[in-house]
């Protein structure tokens, strides 16, 4: 099974960006969309072939997920049942026979670290989903995460260290998920690539490949080796962000 993240940073903008195209080269069984920006009523961009669920947020023009599937599922839940986190079409999860997808736009610490705080609040409501998820049966964590891990995972780390998505908060945090039985896949098959999904519109930083790698695929321990590959297509544009994928081996 091949599944695909990204975030698409306004759906109907990356649409006119090849998002189609793009989608259905890379021949995915399941996509997991972040930042679709959408409200209920424009849930209308479809892909030939695959079924799709949204979660979109109460405010308009913001946040918002989706999955697309051609394989069936045996249900889905939008939201982590928490009220203070479920206004922002942030999570949707897919149950599958053999695991638990989730996709997750992670809210950002913002300049000046004003959401911080809340970000904090949510990384212990989603680590507790995700940890009573995997008392049933194993979990793909997926999306854009907003924080890059460690030093490698972003260009420049000196000067960003203490930044929005490279606090030593947020960085512990994922620490701790991962503590938790969970895997970094990217990182665990490629401990020493230096690759990004995510760069600034400021300062030609794609050109550059001034980047951080932001993007997840984040799965259960005893699920990993299933795992077949898992990577970031940087050839993909559309976004601010490009697709990240993993592949699993069917058993």
């Amino acid at each position: 099974m091949k599944i695909i993240s990204w975030n698409v940073n306004g759906l109907r903008a990356c649409v006119k960006k090849g998002f189609e195209e793009s989608m259905l080269a890379l021949d995915a069984d399941v996509i997991c969309l972040q930042e679709t920006k959408l409200q209920k009523g424009q849930e209308n961009i479809l892909l030939p072939g695959y079924d799709v669920v949204w979660n979109t947020a109460d405010r308009k023009g913001y946040s918002g997920t989706a999955v697309y599937s051609r394989v069936p599922a045996l249900g889905y839940t939008l939201g982590l049942g928490v009220d203070e986190h479920d206004h922002e079409g942030r999570v949707i999860t897919a149950e599958f026979p053999e695991f638990y997808l989730v996709c997750c736009y992670t809210p950002n610490a913002q300049r000046e670290l004003t959401r911080l705080s809340y970000r904090m609040t949510w990384e212990d409501a989603m680590r507790d989903y995700l940890t009573g998820l995997d008392a049933k049966k194993p979990v793909i964590y997926c999306g854009d995460l907003n924080v890059a891990h460690n030093e490698i995972d972003l260009k420049n780390p000196k000067p960003n260290r203490g930044n929005a998505g490279f606090t030593d908060e947020e960085r512990e945090k994922y620490s701790r998920l991962l503590s938790c039985g969970f895997a970094d896949s990217f990182r665990r098959l490629h401990p020493d690539a230096v690759e990004y999904s995510w760069w600034s519109y400021i300062g030609h930083a794609r050109d550059r490949n001034a980047g951080w790698r932001i993007d997840y695929f984040t799965v259960s321990e005893r699920l990993m080796p299933r795992v077949i590959d898992s990577q970031i297509h940087q050839e993909i544009f559309g976004s601010d962000h490009c697709p990240v994928e993993i592949t699993l081996r069917d058993d």
